[in-house]
C-alpha cells in the first residue's frame, strides 16, 4: 500500500480489525521470501515504490513472481489502486483479469451487488463519492460480483477467478476512507478475504 494519490493509511484504516498484516509501504520491501511464507496477499498500492517515490516496484520479474506464487496456491486480493500502472505487466495485469483505465473526477458512485450471488448475500447497494475507475476488462469468463454506476455509466466493480491452484478477488472502489469504512464494503472485503484464503 501507499503510492503518490492513495496514502496507506486508507487501506490499513480500512482493513483494521479484518486479519493480521503485515505492512508494507516501500515497494522495494517486497521480497520472494515473505511473499511464500503467506497464503494471502493485498495489494492496495498502485506502481509506484511509494508516496514520495513514483518509480515502479513491480516489473516483469516480481510480477511473474506473483504470478508463480498465486499458481501455486496462493491468494490475492487486489483493491482500487491495486489495478492502476500494471497494464502493461503480462503477468500482473493477467492475475486481476483487467488494469485501470481512467476515471472521472470524484462524484457519487453506487456500489451495487449482484444478485444471489453468494459473496453478496445479504449486502446492499451503497452510495459515497468516490474515484469510479473504468476498467480494461479482460476475462469475460471472471465470475462478476459487484457493479458500480454513476452519471459516467457501469463498470464491473468486483470480481473473482481461479488461476492454477490460487484464487483472486478484485474490487474496484475504495479511493476514500468513507467507502473502505461502509459497513457493507467491510463485509465485502471480510468475505472476499476469506474466499481469497482458501475459506467457502
Amino acid at each position: 500500500m501507499d503510492d503518490r494519490w492513495h496514502p496507506g493509511e486508507i487501506p490499513r484504516r480500512g482493513l483494521e480489525g479484518l486479519g493480521d498484516f503485515e505492512w508494507i509501504e516501500d515497494g522495494l520491501a517486497w521480497s520472494l521470501d515473505s511473499l511464500f511464507r503467506h497464503r494471502l496477499a493485498v495489494l492496495a498500492k498502485a506502481n509506484q515504490r511509494k508516496a514520495a517515490d513514483t518509480t515502479p516496484w513491480v516489473d516483469d520479474r516480481v510480477g511473474d513472481s506473483f504470478q508463480d506464487w498465486v499458481q501455486q496456491g496462493g491468494g490475492f486480493l487486489v483493491i482500487h489502486s491495486g489495478t492502476s500502472g500494471y497494464e502493461n505487466i503480462p503477468s500482473m495485469r493477467g492475475l486481476s483479469a483487467g488494469a485501470f483505465a481512467s476515471h472521472p473526477e470524484q462524484c457519487p458512485v453506487t456500489v451495487e451487488p449482484v444478485a444471489g450471488h453468494p459473496l453478496c448475500e445479504g449486502i446492499e447497494s451503497f452510495t459515497e463519492t468516490d474515484e469510479h475507475y473504468v476498467m480494461h476488462f479482460d476475462d469475460a469468463s471472471a465470475d462478476v460480483f459487484l457493479r458500480s454506476r454513476s452519471a459516467h455509466g457501469v463498470q464491473p466493480a468486483g470480481w473473482r477467478r481461479t488461476v492454477g491452484k490460487g484464487r483472486v478477488c478484485v474490487l474496484t472502489p475504495g479511493h476514500r476512507i468513507e467507502v473502505w469504512l461502509r459497513p457493507e464494503f467491510r463485509e465485502l472485503l471480510r468475505r472476499c478475504l476469506l474466499w481469497c484464503g482458501g475459506e467457502a
